[in-house]
């Protein structure tokens, strides 16, 4: 059995974060298959951050399918290019959406999600092949520590994707 994830009683994230890393990479550490690596660092992201929703979508053909998340029941595929997790998809980068309102094409699985921020995952040989998305109940919730601590923190995942 896993040890619980402890975390600082504060509300600055880079703490969070720093205590977050060598747990989580302790975690995954002891996981050969991805699916279960995904699974463990959705549970830790959320209970670290509390955010509405984190997940993996994987690639399987033309589309994303979920993976393991954590949160309310999401949508099961987004097509390439579609939504903000098939456009970091397509655009192979990490997008970070303040409102997603007025994001165009927005795929609301759930409408209390109010920002998201979507992590591309690549393979050995750098093809996307799964993203990492979070979604905020909170307006303009993530910025440019959390793409690089979450790219960071998927980088052991990335590892087992072949």
């Amino acid at each position: 059995m896993e040890a619980p994830i402890t975390l600082p009683t504060t509300t600055d994230r880079a703490s969070i974060y720093a205590a977050l890393h060598p747990q989580v990479e302790a975690l995954l550490a002891t996981s050969p298959d991805a699916i279960s690596a995904m699974a463990n660092l959705s549970a830790a992201l959320h209970a670290a951050f509390g955010w509405h929703w984190v997940g993996f979508y994987r690639v399987v053909g033309n589309e994303l399918v979920l993976g393991p998340f954590q949160g309310p029941v999401a949508c099961t595929r987004i097509g390439f290019g579609k939504g903000v997790c098939g456009s970091a998809w397509q655009q192979e980068r990490t997008m970070v959406v303040p409102d997603v309102e007025l994001f165009p094409g927005h795929i609301a699985c759930s409408s209390l999600s109010r920002s998201e921020i979507v992590v591309p995952l690549r393979n050995g040989a750098g093809k996307v092949v799964a993203v990492l998305d979070v979604d905020s109940t909170e307006v303009a919730d993530f910025d440019t520590l959390d793409a690089e601590q979450l790219a960071m923190l998927c980088a052991p995942v990335e590892a087992l994707l072949g």
